[in-house]
């Protein structure tokens, strides 16, 4: 999805901080914006930012700097039951002593709902979430996956406009959490709800959403779609903390246009494409996907810079072949192969040779 001018923006942040003590800041000018009905997800280690960003659009943190907008309007300093925004936890939230119906009809009483309306939204949201014969139960009689299934329901009981989801399926087991990310996605593009999520997994991210914002120390460094983000990482950061990913280290020879020489630290020289290096004579990292690197020369394409590896382990992974070889004196460079009919399985000890095409070879910033 594209970027949304600042005046289509259902969600904003413009140039939001926020500091705990005054000091160090957790979020360091943020800028975001994004349109109505999009999934994005705010991804990045602990310490990011990026559950600080949720709790401040939620209303339950204050931005120290900035403003934060919700459909134009400042939001800045709304109470968090005022914002209409419905929230999905980690640990569920339910009310142990309330029925299922009880707790999704709770936020509809706050908003002073009539009894029969009330039954109708709670029925239409169990159903929506496939519990619909579980109103009577308490939550200490349901499964962790039920309960995240009633939690969800509960969020989207008084049909907001925005839906928060903080780590909501990092304590379900992963064949669960695979079937309710296909659920939310599912239901959230069904029902046309604006949503960010919150994860630091990966694959949940890459499988979930419309864009992803790559958090770490409180910035945004990457704002794409997951397809983008995987295939052109803009730094060296974003390389290695989406998917697997081969680096190697050296400094830029030559550089012309969209092409780049550059010498590794052992003193070979490959074609890379540069992505954030400006001059000869910088350091750099190159970044290769497992998946892009060839030993079948067949499959090369001419011009690719060879390159001399060693095979030092083969994992039989079932759909794939993992091997790892020492490529210019790094003993972790990874390539995947499908486990196709006609694949060579390589064995540790093997002297082959490697390449791949020079625009899937980014030369990052040196860290």
């Amino acid at each position: 999805m594209a970027d949304t001018a600042e005046t289509d923006a259902f969600v904003a942040f413009e140039r939001v901080q926020k500091s705990y003590d005054g000091e160090n800041l957790v979020v360091k000018d943020l800028n975001l914006s994004m349109p109505k009905g999009e999934f994005l997800t705010m991804l990045g280690p602990s310490g990011s930012g990026k559950t600080t960003c949720l709790m401040m659009l939620a209303g339950f943190e204050t931005a120290t700097y900035g403003e934060i907008k919700l459909d134009g309007v400042s939001i800045n300093n709304i109470p968090p039951h005022k914002r209409g925004i419905g929230m999905v936890f980690q640990n569920y939230a339910l009310f142990p002593h309330m029925t299922v119906a009880e707790n999704l009809s709770f936020p509809l009483e706050v908003r002073k709902i009539g009894k029969s309306e009330r039954e109708a939204k709670v029925k239409r949201a169990l159903d929506m979430v496939q519990m619909g014969a579980f109103g009577g139960r308490r939550p200490a009689q349901m499964s962790g996956g039920q309960q995240q299934r009633i939690a969800l329901a509960r969020a989207l009981v008084f049909e907001p406009e925005l839906v928060l989801m903080d780590e909501p399926l990092g304590a379900l087991d992963k064949q669960l959490r695979e079937t309710l990310q296909f659920e939310i996605t599912n239901l959230a593009h069904e029902l046309g709800i604006t949503v960010v999520y919150v994860t630091h997994d990966q694959t949940e991210a890459l499988t979930m959403s419309d864009r992803v914002a790559v958090f770490d120390d409180g910035r945004i460094q990457q704002l794409a779609p997951p397809d983008e983000l995987y295939e052109k990482p803009q730094n060296s950061f974003v390389a290695q903390f989406i998917g697997e990913n081969n680096t190697l280290e050296g400094t830029v020879t030559k550089i012309s246009g969209n092409h780049c020489e550059v010498r590794l630290d052992n003193g070979e020289l490959i074609d890379a494409l540069p992505v954030n290096v400006s001059a000869e004579g910088e350091r750099t990292r190159v970044s290769i996907r497992p998946e892009r690197v060839e030993f079948n020369k067949d499959r090369l394409q001419e011009g690719a810079h060879l390159l001399k590896a060693e095979v030092l382990e083969f994992i039989y992974m079932g759909d794939i072949f993992r091997t790892r070889l020492r490529v210019a004196g790094n003993e972790d460079f990874i390539i995947k192969t499908r486990n196709a009919p006609d694949q060579v399985r390589l064995e540790p000890g093997q002297q082959i040779e490697i390449g791949w095409l020079p625009e899937d070879c980014r030369a990052l910033d040196a860290i």
